[in-house]
């Protein structure tokens, strides 16, 4: 990649191929917003989350917004004056080093394929439960069981394929899809946890939002980085930021879908929290939203909310395919991963063999996974380290950002604070809690199992994660001899000039 002034970067790059510009910011919001997938986090993270910091949901979901909150607007700065697929991948690379920026673009696209996995078990969890309403419990000889990392994995890779035939179609049509599937999920979402506010037994406490209640250190750390999981995801909105017509629509779609997120996880912790005894939050795992509605309801409504999690489910397995193969197309551009990602399909100007490549690499992982034959050990064991590996991605961004940015602290000291002060605090803060969560994991085993409460396990996939990807950079640099590693450094003069001029 060789470096260019960020004035004329409001344009597709200059050379390689261009993806087809047909998005508006709804779109964007669809994209994003499914891409969080606030009904299966909801239904799936609060419970896990519960079983680490237990009846302080609203708290420790606030906490995790504030750092997320600056993140998003250090991708709406950058993106403004660079959008490019890449994002983070392409903005961190000449910022602070092509190595870290290479990072930021292997280990989202190894979290996300890891995210697959986990969310192609999800959504087959969550058929087998809805088979199990309509009275179907065995299949031959077979019983069926929601719990199964097995059962689960292989119906959900019927739906992985399903849908990753829809992302090769053309993201439009995709977009299409999961604004309708949304639709669905928050009329759902709000109506059963309206009435979940209203009518549960448990009573409403003001400690709920109490950080300081939560019962440790090891506690607070682990449930702000589950948290920080639950809001990844809103930059989907940045990765498509060469197909909408404008790329501000890309920012306004990230920060509307953060905003939203916040909302939907209050509300629907404080549902749980009004319906579910802690006991009852912590043990349910997979099938929490379920056991939420059936305590609201009888059949066949009380499996409405089970179908919102399996709708949310299959738009997030979309919408985790489509980002993930405009990154790899973003970096397939400077030669840092193979030619096949940057290929074009010419009927529908979408990434099409890269978007079936990552179909095929998540149905892999989601085989691998079956090593840990409980889907609650294993959705937990991928959350905790995709979490960590996310936070390191949004720390390196938002350093970023305060790089590029610093001159506005001389110029103008109120854009100097939101562009340059708020993503450094929000950077020291994610690393932090990743750092001191990875020590703590290291401290609490003395030798390795594959097991979801092994400490030793739950560091080894993050710390994999991140030496893959210096392999691979190795792998870029030196033998497939990128540009990207030659002009990727550097801070550029006239970024903080142009963002002033956007507002």
């Amino acid at each position: 990649m060789t470096h260019q002034p960020l004035g004329a970067a409001t344009e597709p790059p200059p050379s390689g191929p261009a993806l087809r510009r047909s998005l508006g910011v709804l779109d964007g919001v669809a994209i994003a917003a499914s891409s969080t997938a606030a009904t299966t986090s909801i239904g799936i993270g609060l419970g896990v989350t519960a079983g680490v910091v237990g009846l302080h949901l609203p708290a420790i979901m606030l906490l995790a917004f504030l750092p997320v909150l600056g993140i998003a607007g250090a991708y709406s700065r950058l993106n403004r004056v660079e959008p490019n697929a890449g994002n983070g991948y392409v903005w961190v690379g000449r910022s602070l080093t092509p190595w870290l920026g290479f990072m930021v673009g292997w280990v989202n696209v190894v979290a996300v394929v890891a995210f697959l996995a986990y969310t192609t078990a999800v959504t087959g969890s969550a058929l087998i439960q809805l088979a199990g309403d309509a009275g179907l419990h065995r299949v031959g000889g077979l019983a069926l069981d929601p719990g199964s990392t097995a059962q689960t994995t292989a119906l959900g890779i019927v739906v992985l394929v399903a849908v990753t035939l829809t992302a090769v179609t053309g993201i439009r049509t995709a977009a299409r899809l999961q604004a309708g599937l949304l639709v669905f999920e928050y009329v759902v979402l709000l109506g059963f946890c309206g009435y979940g506010i209203v009518t549960g037994p448990h009573p409403f406490r003001l400690s709920w939002f109490d950080p300081f209640a939560i019962p440790s250190a090891q506690a607070l750390a682990q449930g702000l980085l589950l948290s920080v999981f639950c809001y990844w995801g809103f930059e989907a909105a940045f990765s498509v930021n060469e197909e909408v017509r404008d790329p501000r629509d890309a920012s306004r779609a990230g920060i509307t879908t953060l905003v939203t997120m916040l909302g939907l996880f209050l509300l629907g912790s404080i549902a749980f929290q009004r319906v579910l005894s802690e006991e009852e939050l912590a043990g349910h795992g997979a099938q929490g939203l379920a056991f939420f509605g059936e305590r609201l309801a009888s059949q066949p409504l009380a499996a409405l909310p089970l179908v919102a999690l399996m709708f949310s489910a299959v738009a997030s397995l979309q919408a985790g395919v489509i980002p993930t193969a405009r990154a790899m197309f973003a970096m397939s551009r400077d030669r840092t991963l193979g030619p096949v990602w940057s290929k074009v399909s010419p009927r529908y100007g979408t990434p099409a063999a890269g978007t079936l490549l990552v179909g095929a690499l998540a149905t892999a992982v989601a085989a691998l996974a079956l090593v840990i034959p409980r889907l609650s050990d294993m959705i937990m064991a991928t959350v905790n380290a995709v979490g960590i590996v996310v936070a390191l991605s949004y720390a390196l961004t938002a350093l970023a950002a305060a790089v590029r940015f610093r001159s506005l602290l001389r110029e103008d000291w109120r854009q100097g604070l939101r562009a340059v002060v708020l993503p450094s605090l929000s950077a020291a803060a994610l690393l932090g809690l990743g750092g001191y969560l990875g020590w703590s994991f290291y401290r609490s085993a003395d030798h390795l199992e594959l097991s979801a409460d092994n400490g030793w396990f739950l560091l080894l996939t993050p710390v994999a994660m991140i030496t893959s990807g210096l392999v691979a950079a190795a792998w870029a640099k030196w033998v497939r001899r990128s540009p990207y590693f030659r002009g990727g450094a550097g801070t550029d003069a006239d970024a903080p000039r142009l963002l002033a001029a956007h507002h």
